[in-house]
């Protein structure tokens, strides 16, 4: 792989200044596992149907990837948890400690009192933040990395300010008291530059993996993602309000607009109404989405989803991160 290193990366022995987000249902322990083969920092995701045993499971995912390959025992590595899934399974956290990761983010939290535990063990506290004001609590609170997360960002996120606004104003919001990572419309070597360009010290990357072979998304997405441009993305909460999610409306669904969003995007409060004709269609809506049907369900993307073009390794779309980053950086160099 290209290097390229920022001095955040290089403490944690990276090839590239990315970490992988922990993308619920898609980011696994096999997908963790080529990511840091690679050079960047894979974490394993569990989203808000995460539990303990679903983590344990991709946990020996990556140990058994790990175990077939004999220059990756010491692969860094990290686990992405949701708060109120902490809530329900208070288990979710223990599991992941006692993996001994690297790293351990946990987002939509207005409590830090795991920061500590995260600390016990060595490891990185991660968050991700929508605001300056929000980074600076995560800042105070003891918070190691820092992810400005802009409205460009697929799935889940509060949508009120772009990536490169958020950035810059988290940067001089928390004076270099914690690592600053960008997350949001991501998609490109030229992004990652413009990030790093900007002062991060790296990127949150999700949306430009989601087609790889590694990633747990389900084949009925790939051609979704593969078809999109960034301008088929919309926020919404009518998926979440089907599925009856506990998501709050502060952080709607960032997802490629399909014929169920548009016919329920502005009708999100009839979804959580009552009745019999509602109540079969969000069995069948679960249903489709226990099966990975994305025919009804639509499938999470960022804005960056145009430049995603084919099915290919995640080494292979790290390294061209990394080669086109290091291209661009080295004009001014």
């Amino acid at each position: 792989m290209t290097g390229l290193a920022t001095p955040w990366s290089a403490s944690l022995g990276l090839g590239v200044p990315i970490v992988a987000a922990p993308m619920g249902g898609v980011a696994g322990g096999r997908f963790a596992h080529a990511v840091s083969r690679a050079g960047a920092l894979g974490l394993i995701g569990m989203g808000s149907a995460g539990s303990a045993t679903k983590l344990s499971a991709q946990l020996a995912e990556f140990e058994a990837a790990r175990g077939e390959d004999a220059e990756a025992s010491a692969l860094p590595f990290g686990i992405g948890l949701v708060d109120w899934g902490l809530r329900r399974d208070p288990e979710l956290l223990d599991t992941a400690l006692a993996a001994r990761p690297h790293l351990v983010s946990i987002g939509f939290s207005e409590r830090f009192d795991w920061v500590a535990r995260v600390h016990a063990i060595g490891a990185l506290a991660a968050t991700q933040v929508y605001t300056p004001a929000e980074a600076v609590l995560a800042a105070d609170a003891g918070i190691d990395v820092v992810v400005a997360r802009g409205s460009e960002g697929g799935g889940h996120g509060d949508p009120r300010m772009g990536t490169l606004s958020l950035l810059d104003a988290v940067l001089d919001g928390i004076g270099g008291r914690a690592t600053v990572l960008a997350a949001g419309g991501v998609s490109s070597g030229r992004s990652l530059a413009a990030v790093l360009a900007a002062g991060a010290d790296g990127a949150w990357v999700g949306t430009a993996l989601m087609a790889s072979p590694e990633a747990l998304t389900p084949e009925s997405a790939r051609p979704v993602l593969l078809a999109a441009s960034g301008d088929d993305t919309v926020n919404t909460s009518a998926a979440d309000a089907a599925l009856g999610l506990p998501w709050p409306e502060r952080f709607p669904e960032r997802v490629v607009r399909n014929a169920f969003v548009e016919e329920w995007a502005a009708r999100v409060d009839e979804l959580r109404g009552t009745g019999d004709e509602l109540d079969g269609f969000r069995a069948a809506f679960t249903a489709a989405n226990s099966a990975g049907d994305h025919r009804l369900v639509p499938v999470d993307a960022g804005e960056g989803v145009g430049l995603l073009r084919s099915v290919r390794p995640v080494a292979e779309i790290l390294d061209e991160f990394a080669r086109d980053a290091s291209a661009l950086l080295g004009r001014w160099s």
